[in-house]
């Protein structure tokens, strides 16, 4: 049986990923120096599926378990510390 392709997408700030409807499976962090945090949500104004903190100036690989997180779209609504992200979604 195979299942949905997976996708990426590179984010340098806040904002939409303009995906759509979607199921995050992964995501990379590069920070920088301070208190990294990330935060995503159900869309634009939508509840809280994602809240990280991250130790500073290092990269990070955070596994989704299961089916990963459905949103209606991949919404950044925090980005602290943070150069880069990439989302693996499908």
């Amino acid at each position: 049986m195979s299942g949905s392709d997976v996708n990426a997408k590179r984010l340098t700030g806040t904002g939409s990923a303009g995906v759509g409807p979607a199921r995050i499976r992964q995501i990379q962090v590069l920070t920088t120096t301070g208190t990294p945090r990330l935060t995503i949500t159900d869309g634009n104004g939508g509840s809280t599926v994602l809240d990280l903190d991250f130790l500073a100036s290092d990269s990070h690989s955070v596994n989704i378990p299961a089916e990963g997180i459905r949103v209606s779209d991949i919404y950044i609504s925090t980005l602290s510390a943070v150069t880069a992200l990439t989302v693996f979604y499908n």
